[in-house]
């Protein structure tokens, strides 16, 4: 399994800085960007809610999101550039559900807030067979009229399993990526240990899209903490695999 590094947090953070007040500003003199709330970042959240994934499971995925966005280098991150984020759950063809409708994030008071929806959310999602493919091209849909506007999009996948219905994940991966999306994962390999080379050759695309991976409670929230700042910064992929025992 390939290694990676990690890349400092002071260097996430100046490239968070750095990608959404400069571009926005460039686009503005252009009069490039559509009518809406200018930010560094559209980001749809999808988590795994396939039968694969129990009950506790799922929520804990909701909980390790919640306190991902609680830490305060992720509202550091977040809110150095500018974001909007909205939170789904995905199992199989056309199955997507909003569970957190999108909300802007610019300040640490709106990225607490965040994490207090995700609390609050819907639970409850009885899955069934695990569609990569339609969650991808489902939660692009999502970014057409969502009242932001930023240069960056990103869907963010979270699942144990590999694709086995609805569309083919590489097709729509490499359609939604013609339309300027990055797709990034963070792989749970609870089940399948192949799954990082599986995403990375049929899940992952666009601008710097990576994979994460995590085998445990524990390495779940650091993996996706790491991630979250790695995709708000824009920065390309660090060679290194955060393992552990059993999830």
């Amino acid at each position: 399994m390939r290694r990676r590094t990690i890349l400092t947090l002071p260097a996430f953070l100046a490239g968070a800085w750095l990608a959404g007040p400069l571009r926005a500003e460039s686009e503005a003199k252009t009069g490039s960007v559509p009518a809406g709330r200018r930010v560094a970042l559209e980001l749809v959240l999808a988590v795994d809610g396939s039968a694969s994934i129990t009950d506790g499971d799922l929520e804990f995925q909701l909980q390790g999101h919640a306190a991902a966005f609680r830490d305060p280098d992720v509202s550091d991150a977040v809110t150095a550039g500018g974001a909007a984020a909205t939170l789904v759950v995905f199992s199989g063809p056309h199955s997507l559900r909003v569970l957190v409708p999108w909300t802007p994030l610019t300040s640490a008071e709106e990225v607490a807030a965040f994490a207090s929806r995700i609390d609050k959310a819907p639970r409850g999602f009885q899955g069934d067979s695990t569609a990569l493919g339609s969650a991808i091209e489902e939660s692009a849909k999502l970014f057409a009229g969502n009242g932001f506007d930023a240069a960056r999009k990103v869907i963010d996948i979270v699942s144990n399993g590999f694709s086995n219905s609805g569309p083919d994940p590489a097709g729509v991966r490499d359609r939604v990526e013609r339309q300027g999306v990055t797709i990034n994962a963070l792989a749970i390999l609870d089940e399948f240990p192949w799954l990082e080379e599986y995403y990375q050759e049929n899940v992952v695309g666009g601008m710097n899209g990576f994979v994460k991976t995590a085998m445990d409670r524990s390495s779940f929230v650091e993996a996706l903490r790491q991630k979250l700042i790695q995709e708000i910064a824009a920065l390309p992929a660090p060679r290194s695999v955060i393992t552990a025992a059993n999830f």
